[in-house]
């Protein structure tokens, strides 16, 4: 007597390691993930300009972001330092990408590589963020503390550095976990790790939260550095 399956296709695909939506679970996940994450981000952003666009003055970001590291004193280049970072970070979602793809062709020495060039990359970034931060402290800006006047030379509020400081902060703690994640993902496939599973599946998930943290900077650079 034949015997008739009752298994629809969504619980041979959640059975078989995969999401009802023909997706790998881990990747869905981190999907969602990234979905609760860029909430948290779009809160802050929408306080932020909020603020921003219902106070009568607002510090010039050209005179604020002015400096960069071993400039001559005097030297006035607005957003040049800013727009080093953005292109380091860019540079370094460009590495992750390269390294998703040797995964994809089970190039082991390729995604090594591209793995050690995007970490680089993000220390680089944080490297940079951090002089910005110290550099901001000596002027005398911090939580609580704004030294900048306002764009027409009226005096400024504190909410300028307090929005700053946490938001950057944030963004800053984001790149600081995809550092980490990625140096795990450098030893696990030096140890061939990923061989032994015959795929490098964790590589792009981790390429996802990369790709998400350089989006994300284009926001915070388009609401402080620019508007």
């Amino acid at each position: 007597m034949a015997v008739i399956s009752t298994t629809l296709p969504s619980e041979k695909l959640w059975t078989g390691g995969k999401s009802p939506f023909n997706v790998e679970y881990g990747k869905l996940m981190m999907w969602y993930f990234l979905m609760s994450d860029a909430f948290t981000f779009g809160a802050f952003l929408i306080s932020y300009g909020t603020i921003r666009f219902s106070s009568n003055g607002w510090p010039d970001p050209n005179e604020v972001f002015r400096s960069f590291p071993l400039a001559p004193e005097g030297i006035h280049a607005p957003l040049v330092f800013v727009s080093i970072m953005t292109f380091i970070l860019i540079i370094s979602s460009v590495t992750m990408v390269l390294a998703v793809h040797e995964g994809h062709k089970m190039n082991k020495s390729g995604v090594v590589n591209n793995l050690i060039l995007t970490i680089i990359g993000g220390i680089a970034f944080l490297s940079c963020q951090a002089w910005e931060w110290s550099h901001l402290y000596s002027e005398g800006a911090w939580w609580g503390s704004n030294p900048f006047l306002n764009a027409d030379g009226s005096q400024s509020s504190t909410n300028f550095t307090n929005y700053f400081f946490t938001i950057t902060g944030f963004h800053g703690f984001h790149v600081l976990s995809g550092v980490v994640i990625n140096i795990v993902m450098l030893i696990m496939t030096l140890l061939d790790k990923f061989e032994q599973r015959g795929h490098y599946l964790m590589i792009e998930k981790a390429g996802l939260y990369w790709h998400f943290v350089d989006l994300v900077w284009v926001f915070v650079f388009t609401c402080f550095y620019l508007i």
